[in-house]
This record gives C-alpha cells, structure tokens and sequence, in this order.
C-alpha cells in the first residue's frame, strides 16, 4: 500500500472541521486514502455513482441521522450536489445539541472530482464548515529515488506508475484520457467536444511551461479567446492544468504579468504526446519543460498548506523558476530548476534575487549530492528539497 502524504493533514482536518472536503482527480486514490482514515474510526461509505448508495440517500437528513456517531464518506459528490443542504442542516444542528448527541467535527468527508460545480455549490452552503483538501498524483517525495525516473515517465496516478511495463502504462494512461474528455467531463456539466478538447490539451502539452498566449492557442483551434479561456479554466478547475502566476512583489521592475500554463502530471504529457519509454522523452523537445513542471509539482505538495506559489521573470530577462512563501514566513524560497548533473546558473537568477531578496536560495538538479554553488546557493535533489520543505 502507498503511504500518502496528505494522510496526516486528512486525520488532523477531520478533528477541526464539521466536513473536508478531499479533492482531485479521478483514479488519483482519493477513495483509498478515505477508506483507511475509516479504518481507525467507526465510519460508513456511499459511492454517489453506485445507484444503491443514492437509493439510501432518498430522504437524506433521516438516513445521515442514522449515523451521526460515525464518519459519513460521500464519494463523487458532484454526483448528487443537492446534498449540500442537507449536510448543512445536520451540522448546525450538531452545533446547537453539542457533542453528547450528534458529532460535531470529522462528520462528513466528502471526496469529489473538483469540477466547478462541486467547489461552488459547497462553498455557498457550508461556508464556515468546510476545510478543502487536495490529492494530486504521487510525487517525488512520496517514492523512493530508485522510482524518481518511472516516475517521471510515467506520471503519479498510482496505477499508471505501478503498471507492468511501461506500455501498459501508457494504455492505462490513453484510456484514462479518453475516459475523461469522452465520459467524466460531459457528466460534470460543459458540452465541449471530446476531440477540441483533446486538441487543446496537447497544445497544452506541447507548450510545458510557458506563458499563456491565448490569442495563438485561439488561433490554432479556431474559436474566439473566451472560449480558450472557458477550455483552460475547466482543466484548472479539475486538477489537470496548473497555472502558475508570476511574482506581484512591490518591485520597481516590468515584470511580466502572464502566468505559466503546466498540464500537472508528466505522463499524461506524455500520453498526449505519444511519448511512451524514457528513450523517446529524452529525445522529445518537451523533455525540459516536462522536468520542470514535474519539479514544480513535487515541491508544491511537498511544501506545507497554504503555501503560496509563483514564477518571477522581468522584461529585461531577470527569472526564477519557482517562489514558494510558506506560511507564516515574510520571504519565499527562490528554486532555479535543472535536469542535468552539473547544473550551472545564468545572470538572470542572481539578478532576480537582488529584486525578490529570498530567504533561501536552491538549485534542484538532477543528481543526488548537496553542495554550495555561490554564496547563499545550494544544489539539491528533489527528493531532499521536497523533505526540506515538508520539514521546515
């Protein structure tokens, strides 16, 4: 079994908040990580796409009621949104007959697939009762070094990564693409063509890591700029696409205001891309912006709740990969990225450093030793920036 980060934070979550809310996407193992958090408390599962789990929700106040003194896990929530309400009443009047009669925190763990429907409806009817968690694919702090690779290739959605070989995997992956854009997005609500948005992904794909440039993404699909917006904003929403945005410091620089656009799990990247052994990614002109975007993901999860994300880069050439400000800390991590064993860095970042003046300064690289590179700069592995993250 993999042990999952986020399984602390989930436990701790459930002992502040009424409802938590685990979000992702599809074959992430969300209903995993759900399953053995119930495993320490009494607790009662309903899958919202199993018919018979709806049937008991018939009269929902009545049938919850039932359960108050259990863990209620409702999974693919935005299956049945009109429970909102209902779980709205039950913790208020939890709130109002206190502790000895109906729980109240750690009664509800809803898991969901993060469409846009989901996170509205929730957050109108159970604001101040809900804590909002997410459960991205594995990263490089969840694998030992020797996966770091496969990892890479593969992506972290827990059965592409364990596959038998990477071609299957990369069937495991094709399907789960297909499955998404032709069944999983049409049932959360956009009629969007299954093959413009396959389209428009790859585009993404291909593009790893630069700027957004709607007008030529419109251009190529041949449809208007909010429509671009509508595509990229919907694969934000469930987990798929990551836009970065740029550094809003108080600085006396053009900075550049577009935000990095990052497809989030490198082996559907590759998937897209038809990129299926590590031969032909190493080859493939997506293999650096791939590393990055799988760099900056392992490190966004790694880095505790909260923490705030960015990308500096000035008109004049001046850029760091990735900022990261934690919480509760006044300066943010500056994180220049490299593949290679003998990462060197360019003007630029030192003279981003001079503007942003960063508590600490890291260079992930693609070996496995620490070492100073200049004064108040230190290559890391990933898998040790994640832990030095993660520990403070």
């Amino acid at each position: 079994m993999i042990a999952r980060r986020l399984f602390p934070t989930l436990t701790a979550a459930l002992t502040e908040a009424p409802a938590v809310a685990l979000l992702g996407p599809r074959q992430v193992g969300k209903t995993t990580l759900a399953l053995e958090v119930a495993e320490s408390r009494p607790a009662v599962y309903l899958d919202l796409e199993s018919e018979a789990d709806r049937a008991k929700l018939t009269e929902p106040e009545q049938y919850l009621a039932q359960h108050a003194d259990k863990l209620v896990i409702l999974d693919e929530i935005q299956r049945a949104p009109q429970l909102f309400q209902s779980l709205r009443g039950l913790i208020d009047t939890g709130r109002r007959r206190g502790p000895g009669q109906i729980k109240g925190n750690g009664r509800f763990l809803i898991l969901g697939s993060a469409s846009i429907d989901l996170l509205r409806q929730s957050s109108e009817t159970l604001a101040g009762r809900i804590r909002y968690l997410e459960l991205g694919p594995l990263d490089a702090g969840e694998v030992d070094r020797n996966s770091l690779e496969p990892l890479w290739l593969r992506g972290g959605f827990p059965e592409s990564l364990l596959a038998a070989s990477d071609a299957a995997s990369l069937r495991w992956r094709n399907d789960f693409i297909r499955t998404y854009l032709e069944r999983d997005i049409p049932q959360l609500g956009p009629r969007i063509p299954a093959e413009t948005l396959r389209r428009f992904w790859t585009m993404l794909s291909h593009q790893q890591g630069s700027l957004l440039n709607a007008a030529s993404l419109a251009r190529a699909l041949a449809v208007d700029g909010k429509t671009v917006a509508a595509y990229l904003d919907l694969l934000v929403d469930l987990l798929l696409v990551r836009r970065l945005a740029p550094w809003h410091g108080n600085v006396k620089k053009r900075l550049v205001k577009s935000p990095k656009v990052y497809v989030r799990d490198s082996g559907l990247i590759h998937a897209l891309l038809g990129i299926g052994d590590r031969e032909a990614l190493l080859g493939h002109p997506v293999a650096g912006g791939s590393w990055e975007g799988f760099v900056i993901e392992s490190l966004i999860r790694a880095a505790p709740h909260g923490t705030a994300a960015y990308f500096f880069r000035t008109a004049a050439g001046a850029e760091i990969d990735l900022l990261l400000k934690r919480p509760g800390e006044r300066k943010p991590w500056a994180i220049e990225i490299k593949r290679g064993l003998t990462p060197k860095l360019e003007r630029g970042f030192f003279l981003a450093c001079d503007t942003v003046h960063p508590q600490h300064r890291r260079v992930v690289y693609g070996g496995s030793e620490r070492f100073p590179m200049a004064e108040d700069v230190v290559a890391v592995s990933l898998r040790d920036l994640c832990g030095e993250l993660a520990a403070g």
